[in-house]
């Protein structure tokens, strides 16, 4: 097997929130050396905000583990409000290729790890800076998570079917799209330095790449004024409640697939009303009483022999057990780090055929890399004991 894609390239991520290290799980699973820098004060607020400080050392490891997002990363815990640890880090970032954070804008600056300062160690250096709003505009200041990055965005008034009102996603959209791009961008920025030698500072904000769920919007509609409201969708798509109280989606916009459809529910005078607007309503309350003559496996069979498009809503639990996504190796178990039993886990997205993305080790605890990264650095023995006494930096427990 070729040594996997990122192979060689170290990122130093500060990042806490979900976008960073979505951003940096990506690029940790395609083989980059991540080291995670862990501030005590951050994790102290995380475990208050979710009860994790009632959990024992025991459960506290397995949580880890569980943690998808910490997983093929190191974990270097340390003060970095310290001079001492501010020096470490300059020391590190002359080994590193990428710098990640996601503190709001001019935060790492006053510590001496912002873009400017840590260029000029290494200047070919890409520090990516992830916010809500970016680092410029009316609302760089602005505070706020996912919700309001959508919100902005233009996003939040399109969710849901409620046509009087909108609705939340319920799910981190606008982190997960903002990740995404800013692995993109990190890539991009790197080859571009293949080039010319030289790094750059990545601005990506929330609000700005939630705007591309839009693209598609603003493709087919000039008038934006007067955009189809919520809940005023196609007869041919929908989500249909079956006599068992589950729940199908069905997506049979092209007009072969919606004959087919029409055929096994029964209602062969719909095939022809396919795009006309004013019947909607009536087909999709008709398609309502039909769907819950019959269970969704019943459903399921008659659509697979009728070859429409269509799918089983999953819970999250039924995802997990789906026979395609585990031969996808979208899901598996991993031994866990301590011996006991396996750790669920989601695997990598990205399908590459040559460099594959692996999954080398599962979360591990804060600071359980710190005394190994030291010695990297090639600090002595005894020094980092006297930054261990100090709790400049910290060990795991």
């Amino acid at each position: 097997m070729s040594r996997a894609a990122l192979a060689g390239v170290r990122v130093l991520d500060f990042s806490r929130l979900l976008p960073g290290p979505y951003c940096t799980w990506l690029l940790g699973d395609m083989g980059a050396d991540v080291i995670r820098v862990e501030n005590p004060r951050e994790l102290a607020k995380q475990a208050t905000i979710f009860g994790w400080d009632k959990l024992t050392p025991a459960e506290r490891t397995r949580l880890r583990e569980r943690d998808i997002l910490a997983r093929n990363k190191r974990s270097f815990q340390a003060d970095m409000g310290d001079a001492d640890v501010v020096s470490l880090l300059h020391d590190l970032v002359r080994t590193v290729d990428v710098v990640v954070e996601d503190y709001r804008p001019g935060v790492l600056e006053k510590l001496g790890l912002g873009y400017d300062a840590l260029s000029k160690i290494n200047p070919g250096l890409v520090y990516c800076s992830l916010t809500l709003c970016g680092q410029t505009g009316p609302y760089r200041d602005k505070p706020g998570h996912d919700p309001v990055a959508l919100s902005i965005a233009g996003v939040t008034s399109r969710l849901g079917e409620d046509p009087d009102a909108p609705g939340f996603a319920g799910i981190p959209a606008a982190d997960i799209v903002t990740g995404t791009h800013a692995a993109f961008g990190i890539v991009t920025a790197l080859r571009a330095r293949d080039r010319d030698g030289q790094g750059q500072h990545l601005d990506i904000a929330m609000s700005d790449c939630s705007m591309s769920l839009l693209v598609n919007l603003l493709s087919r509609h000039s008038d934006l004024e007067n955009l189809p409201a919520r809940g005023s969708r196609r007869a041919d798509m929908g989500l249909w409640r079956t006599a068992d109280d589950q729940f199908i989606c069905t997506t049979d916009m092209e007009p072969r697939y919606w004959r087919r459809f029409c055929e096994v529910v029964g209602r062969e005078d719909f095939i022809h009303l396919q795009n006309d607007v004013e019947s909607r309503p009536a087909i999709r309350e008709a398609l309502n009483d039909i769907f819950k003559t019959r269970t969704r496996a019943e459903w399921l069979t008659l659509l697979e022999q009728a070859g429409t498009q269509f799918a089983p809503v999953y819970s999250v639990s039924e995802a997990m057990q789906d026979l395609h996504n585990r031969a996808r190796g979208m899901v598996g178990e991993y031994p866990s780090n301590t011996g006991d039993g396996a750790v669920l886990q989601l695997g990598s997205p990205l399908k590459f055929s040559r460099t594959p993305a692996s999954i080398r080790q599962l979360g591990r605890l804060p600071g359980s890399d710190t005394r190994a990264i030291l010695q990297e650095l090639g600090i002595p023995e005894e020094e980092v004991e006297k930054l261990i006494r100090n709790d400049s930096v910290m060990l795991s427990e």
